[in-house]
């Protein structure tokens, strides 16, 4: 896919960092994907194991570096992320000067530098990248998984570089979608979706990927989101995690603050 770069929108902006709400493990030691994809596997055995990778556990405490480049901009940061799987996803900046915390029904936000905060659905989100998103979609996005159940509607597969490319049988006319799946661990190496029609583009690249406690975890993840003619490109570093831990999730806007209202 040819992405071109240009300025970017608040809409785009915030979407992005939604998507940023990632994880790690603690004991980590980096997967060497060793495997070869074989064209003999049907489509079923493959989403067989690719479900059977998903990662259990309760809980993620860790720290997340992240680089978020708009337009000539660029701008990295380091923040806590506390994780309860299918419940909460809690992101913070050093001191609490900017906090976020997404549950299945709430997408909030404050930054303490401007004042200002975000409270709402995930409209937003889907609206944006095009697709009707959900806590659990985001949260699949950011564990290697397919965002949908791909036991609902029949797939296809082939190989492509080394990855089982699965697809719909049937695609949307307005969203093709396709999932890169590894043939080591079966996670996802990409997930690439498109509208061609509104020029809109989701690409998740999955550099690499951790093992912790017999869990295969994403590593290093890329997110590029492009909506006409505006672009933002993340890059995001887990470490320092641990796994099962007793959390917390402080969250309180602040009075006073305005609202950030995307239009």
């Amino acid at each position: 896919m040819k992405v071109f770069q240009l300025d970017i929108n608040p809409k785009v902006t915030i979407t992005a960092i939604f998507f940023v709400l990632a994880f790690s493990c603690n004991s980590a030691k980096s997967v060497i994907a060793s495997g070869v994809a074989s064209d003999k596997l049907s489509a079923k055995q493959v989403i067989k194991q690719h479900k059977k990778s998903d990662a259990d556990f309760k809980t993620m405490n860790a720290r997340v570096k992240i680089e978020l480049t708009q337009g000539a901009s660029e701008q990295g940061y380091t923040f806590s992320f506390r994780m309860e799987k299918d419940k909460v996803i809690w992101l913070s900046a050093p001191i609490g000067m900017a906090r976020m915390m997404i549950t299945p029904d709430k997408v909030r936000f404050y930054n303490k530098l401007d004042n200002e905060y975000f409270d709402g659905d995930y409209k937003l989100l889907s609206d944006v990248v095009g697709i009707d998103l959900d806590f659990m979609k985001v949260q699949n996005i950011l564990l290697g998984q397919a965002i949908n159940d791909l036991n609902d509607a029949p797939h296809q597969v082939f190989v492509n570089n080394n990855s089982y490319a699965v697809s719909p049988k049937d695609q949307n006319a307005l969203i093709e979608l396709f999932y890169l799946i590894n043939p080591s661990h079966f996670k996802m190496d990409s997930l690439q979706m498109q509208q061609i029609l509104k020029k809109r583009m989701l690409q998740v690249d999955y550099a690499s990927y951790q093992e912790v406690k017999k869990q295969i975890i994403p590593e290093n993840i890329s997110i590029i989101a492009v909506e006409g003619a505006d672009q933002i490109a993340i890059t995001m570093e887990f470490k320092s995690v641990s796994l099962n831990d007793e959390v917390r999730f402080p969250f309180n806007i602040p009075s006073g603050y305005k609202e950030i209202v995307i239009k």
